[in-house]
């Protein structure tokens, strides 16, 4: 079992630590801090794609499809009311690949399964748009 950890290093930074495998992830408030890291929004809007897309790849892995190259761009907007939060949550998959309409649908019901889209409250917005055969570098 792996043990997350967090460490606040001073002036707005911290470091997450997973063990025992020893990988770091930086982060700092993009106000206060230099906004150099990644930032705790940054890092929400990357989990919901990455479980989404994780999600459609044990699809894609059972039915021998191919997402490699697959590029989501992310944008997140925030409100102030009735408390500073995410209210939204944009997501573009841009895949590479083209595929049959049936395979379109496993994938994109896969992803909107993912565990994490599935956590938020109905106040949050997560929209994902699916583009087919559209080749994008990262």
């Amino acid at each position: 079992m792996s043990t997350l950890k967090l460490t606040y290093d001073g002036d707005q930074h911290a470091t997450a630590l997973r063990e025992p495998f020893q990988n770091t992830v930086a982060i700092d408030c993009p106000i206060t801090a230099k906004g150099d890291e990644f930032s705790p929004g940054n890092l929400l809007g990357i989990s919901v794609a990455g479980c989404m897309l994780l999600s459609m790849g044990a699809v894609a892995q059972r039915d021998h499809l191919d997402l490699s190259g697959t590029v989501i761009d992310i944008e997140l907007t925030e409100t102030r009311k009735p408390f500073p939060h995410v209210d939204t949550i944009t997501m573009v998959f841009d895949i590479p690949q083209d595929f049959s309409a049936e395979d379109r649908q496993k994938l994109e019901r896969a992803a909107g399964l993912c565990p994490i889209k599935r956590s938020f409250r109905d106040e949050t917005i997560v929209t994902a748009t699916y583009n087919y055969a559209v080749a994008k570098a990262a």
